[in-house]
Formats: structure tokens, sequence, C-alpha cells
């Protein structure tokens, strides 16, 4: 049971607790009335023909009855003041409701027998407002990615268009000059495919949730097969790869997505590393985890960047280099994907060098 349940079940017993109390105390006083009655007539000799004698020696004769009667005035009259209140604590809710709908940047106060329930209200607000600034930052972002990637769009397409338009124009330009203009709209050309492929991503992250389908998978040859499909681009940017796989590491997990996993971190890897230095991939067996770690030399991240480094369309370039990075997906789905098998990712970064660490747990 926690906390929150625990305190709304003692507010209950508390106000139940009250309401028989009070029913107890009166039927109580009522008893003690009839006794005390009874004791004070009998301090005295009483005659027939008095009419107090007739009506108290009545009382006497159906004391049960008319206690009863008592009791029950007094049950309802007890009843209609709780009821009144309780009715009274259901208004203070239903309004501290619609202020938490309409208002919620204002503090909600109620009586102070609902303080379990205030309180209860005012981390919902708290909440409510988290998740309304967080979705408005992330709609901002997304925007902000939107026009940063039509922008994008804008310039290999124009490129293209100018580079083919000349060619076009130009009949009698040299075969060397027509080679150069060729490649360089080719290179437009892939560029503005990456980006569109980014539209892609964003779509398909934003509107399918993923479901894994596990098998038991050789982790270690998977790395292994991986690590060496991106030696091409690690000898682009005169980067080589520094492997410490352990053989043989099993694990149960969706092949398809943990390659996407790896594939991630090495392209960020990749993306910001240093030219002509050291890529390292660990793999290993820690306890009852399997570790994996991908670190490379490049600039330092501040603790800032650190702490948003999986949000959702986060890059760290900030001037949008068109060369380095991609929507600001990878690492936010590498994330999930990772969670997804039960597993936690870190990231740490000091001395120019960046660690991505990654840990699943075997069983």
């Amino acid at each position: 049971m926690d906390k929150r349940t625990s305190n709304r079940e003692e507010m209950s017993n508390r106000f139940r607790f009250r309401y028989i109390s009070y029913l107890l105390i009166y039927a109580g006083a009522v008893l003690v009335f009839f006794i005390i009655a009874k004791a004070i007539c009998s301090l005295r000799i009483w005659y027939e023909e008095e009419v107090l004698y007739q009506i108290l020696r009545y009382a006497d004769e159906h004391a049960l009855i008319i206690g009863a009667v008592l009791c029950m005035i007094g049950w309802g009259f007890i009843s209609s003041i709780f009821l009144r209140k309780w009715m009274g604590y259901l208004d203070e809710i239903t309004r501290a409701a619609e202020l938490l709908a309409n208002k919620p940047e204002q503090l909600i106060e109620l009586s102070v027998d609902l303080k379990p329930i205030q309180d209860e209200l005012n981390i919902v607000r708290e909440y409510a407002i988290r998740n309304r600034r967080f979705a408005k930052a992330e709609e901002q972002r997304k925007n902000d990615l939107l026009v940063f990637l039509a922008h994008d769009l804008k310039t290999p397409l124009t490129s293209v268009l100018g580079y083919l338009t000349l060619l076009d124009k130009e009949k009698e330009i040299s075969s060397e000059l027509r080679e150069e203009y060729t490649q360089v709209a080719l290179h437009k050309a892939e560029r503005l495919e990456e980006l569109l492929n980014e539209f892609f991503e964003i779509a398909r992250f934003n509107l399918t949730s993923m479901e894994l389908q596990k098998e038991r998978v050789n982790l270690s040859r998977m790395t292994e097969q991986i690590c060496s499909e991106f030696i091409p681009v690690l000898a682009e940017k005169g980067l080589f790869w520094k492997l410490d796989i352990a053989p043989d590491i099993y694990m149960n997990c969706d092949p398809d997505k943990m390659s996407r996993v790896f594939d991630n971190l090495i392209r960020n890897a990749v993306s910001y590393s240093y030219a002509d230095t050291e890529v390292n991939c660990v793999l290993k067996k820690s306890g009852d985890n399997v570790v994996i770690k991908v670190q490379n030399h490049g600039k330092t991240i501040s603790e800032e960047k650190l702490n948003r480094i999986f949000d959702q369309f986060f890059r760290l370039d900030d001037a949008r280099n068109s060369t380095t990075g991609g929507a600001g997906l990878g690492l936010a789905i590498a994330k999930e994907i990772v969670e997804l098998h039960g597993g936690a990712i870190f990231v740490r970064s000091a001395d120019e060098s960046v660690l991505f660490e990654v840990a699943f747990p075997l069983s």
C-alpha cells in the first residue's frame, strides 16, 4: 500500500470514527438522562392525581420506546450535520478539480480535514505543470527541427539543381569539369537522401510503438560483425577500431533492434570523433550483467548537454552543421530499445573523451 492510499484510508477512518463517536455520546447522554431522572423522581413521594407523576410514570413504563425515539431523532440530527459537512467537502474537492483543470498554476487549498487530498491534488498540479512545460518544449523542439531540416533540405537541393542546370546549359564543358560537377551533384543528392530518411525516422518514431521479437543471440559475433561493417566509415575520417570483445556471450534479445543500438552508438562516435583517433568497443560480462562500451575521442560534452543527450531531437552541434549528426533521434531510440530489454544506458565525458555504457541483465 502506497503512502497516498494510506493517507486516504486514514482520513476515511478519522471521519468514520468521529461520526460513530458522536452517535455513541448522544446515546450515552440519553441513557444518563433517564438514570438521573429516575433517581430524582425517587427522592420524593408522588400522588396519583399529580399530572407530572402521570407523565413520569408513562415515561417509565415506555422508557425503551421513548429512548429509541430520542436516539432516532439524535441519529437523524447528527447524520444531517455530518452529511452537510461531507457535502461541503465534496463541493470543495469539485471546485479544486475545476481549478486544477483551468488554472493549474494556482495552489490548491482545502479544509484542514482534507489535507491529504489537498496534498495529492497539489502533486497532480505539479505533474500537470511539468508535463505541460515538457510537451510545450517538445513541440517547440520538433518545430525547430522541422525548420532546420527544411533549411537543410533546401541547401543540397539548390546545389543539385544548380550543377545539373550548368551541365545542361554548358554543352562545350570539359570532361574534367563535367565530372567534377557530377560528383558534387551526386554528393548533394546523397545528403538530400539522408535528410529525407531522417524525416521518415521522425515519423516512424512518433507514430509507432516498439515491440520486441526476442531470440537467443550470440552478442559477441553480432558486435564483431557490426564493427567490421563500420571499418570503411571509420576510415573516411582516419579512425580505427580498438576492440575488446569477450567470446560467446549469449543473450535473449531482439537482434534487429539490438543491432540498431550498436549502429546508433557507433555512428554517434564517428560523427563526433577527432580525426585520426581510435574508437574503443568493449563487450564483456560483469557479474549478472553484460556490459557494452563505446568510447571515442572528441570534444568534451558539458554536463548540461549530457543531461539532455538522450532527449528526442536533441543534437550536440548547435550550429546545425549538416555534415555531422542526424535528426537527433538516434540516441533517444537507442535508450528506448535498451530499456525495453530491461537494461540501462549511461554517458560520461571528460578529458576530450566520450563514453557510452550499456548494461543488460543476463537473466
